[in-house]
């Protein structure tokens, strides 16, 4: 693939959030158990209240109920600690693997061979680090007497760092299992996450390293910046959401303050709506590209006032709509593109003076579903040859649909000012994962357009 071999000439810096993913494969008589354990009118019952966070198992169950009900992926974030061990007595973990999207992007984009990659994890514990891919291509920035040197992360660990972990519960679509009498068929296969969110996991970057960020600005082509949905409204220290997302800032600004760094910043879902508010204004209008899916941008949009529009994608998920979604968020925070992937589609948005032609930009997106198929089909992608994988996986079989739908709904709107560019997914029926499926497309995206961007000069 020709754009991927630009592309691998690039250097890209990753921050801020990796955890230890403990994915199990859920099959229906597990959950089956769980349900009769709490019953199932309580668990319908707490369904209803559709709890926003995990304080209690019913959370879970209920949550996780809803996730294979609909088929659609969901993280929900769990506050209380001392659930570790009620989740450790009921699952036997399948896999223990990297996570969080800084770690995932970084041990992706080594194993692609891409010219340099630096990651920043604030915290960096020895099982942590062992996480990270052995390449010789991949570095992890480190302040020592007073001098920035960099190392590969499994030598840069600090003893008595604090560990996050995942659990992620991958589902396949057909599992089926009782709700009372009502009998549930899972419609698409995904994955329900609960996140850990902590009072010692903080997403920043230590003072020591902070003021050679320009330095690390200047040695790169882009950078990608996550896990800001790890951010809490209040911490047990008197430190705030708003102190977390100032450090945010000026990181930010640091990193562009030698070059014009392009910046892309994938937003992962923020449950608090007041959360999600502060990390939209405070950081979209400051980075270049933002990625989400389609169940992110109606949450943004509600955040920015849009009620009715938000309420129309969750309810209706059309193409023509998300379109009109996708215009108001570049033009209200002035971002240089959108990216939104979807299970069947993907879609840029930029405005009409962006350098790459939508034919270029449509290379972009073909290049991130490509990675996204080899992804879902191995697993993980070990290296490049992996993604001639990728390339046999055909497109959805909606795809057609999709097209159709795509110049229905630019025919409805005013597109004129803008590139919209939409190609099918590639489509794997049985994925052997779909953890880190939304990052690779995001990863592959961003990297592809910084490389044509590269090439005419634009960067």
């Amino acid at each position: 693939m020709e754009l991927l071999d630009k592309a691998r000439e690039l250097a890209i810096y990753t921050a801020y959030n990796t955890n230890v993913d403990a994915i199990v494969y859920l099959d229906g008589k597990t959950v089956q158990k769980l349900i009769d354990e709490f019953g199932a009118e309580a668990v319908r019952r707490k369904m209803d209240e559709y709890p926003r966070q995990i304080e209690e198992p019913i959370d879970f169950v209920a949550r996780l109920v809803h996730a294979l009900k609909t088929g659609k992926p969901m993280a929900v974030p769990l506050v209380n600690e001392e659930l570790h061990s009620w989740f450790d007595s009921r699952f036997k973990y399948d896999v223990e693997r990297m996570g969080g999207q800084a770690g995932i992007i970084a041990n992706l984009l080594a194993n692609l061979d891409f010219r340099k990659v630096l990651v920043y994890t604030p915290h960096l514990a020895k099982k942590q680090a062992e996480m990270f891919v052995p390449r010789p291509n991949l570095f992890y920035p480190v302040v020592e007497d007073g001098r920035l040197v960099f190392k590969h992360p499994r030598e840069a660990y600090r003893e008595g760092d604090p560990i996050k972990v995942n659990r992620i519960f991958e589902f396949r679509a057909g599992r089926t299992f009782k709700l009372g009498e009502e009998r549930i068929e899972v419609p698409f296969s995904g994955r329900f996450i609960v996140s850990a969110r902590f009072d010692s996991i903080r997403i920043y970057t230590e003072e020591s390293l902070k003021k050679f960020l320009p330095i690390i600005g200047e040695t790169v082509d882009g950078a990608i910046l996550s896990g800001y949905q790890g951010i809490k409204l209040r911490y047990s220290d008197g430190k705030d959401a708003n102190y977390y997302l100032k450090q945010a800032k000026e990181d930010i600004m640091l990193l562009k303050r030698h070059r014009n760094l392009k910046v892309h910043l994938e937003f992962a879902s923020i449950q608090n709506r007041e959360l999600r508010k502060k990390v939209i204004y405070n950081l979209f209008p400051l980075v270049d590209s933002v990625g989400m899916d389609e169940s992110e941008i109606a949450h943004v949009l509600n955040a920015l006032g849009y009620p009715k529009l938000s309420e129309r994608i969750f309810t209706y998920n059309r193409i023509e709509d998300t379109v009109l979604g996708g215009k108001i968020l570049i033009d209200e925070m002035n971002l240089e593109v959108l990216q939104i992937h979807t299970i069947y589609y993907i879609m840029y948005i930029t405005h009409a003076d962006n350098p790459l032609s939508e034919e270029e930009l449509r290379k972009s997106l073909e290049m991130a579903t490509t990675l996204a198929a080899a992804r879902a089909s191995l697993g993980d992608i070990r290296s490049p040859e992996d993604v001639k994988v990728g390339m046999k996986v055909s497109y959805n079989e909606r795809g057609e649909y999709v097209k159709l739908r795509f110049e229905e709904a630019k025919r409805r709107l005013r597109t004129r000012e803008y590139k919209v560019v939409i190609i099918p997914t590639r489509l794997v029926k049985n994925p052997v994962s779909t953890v880190g499926l939304g990052d690779t497309i995001s990863a592959g995206a961003f990297t592809s357009y910084l490389a044509m961007l590269k090439e005419k000069g634009e960067l």
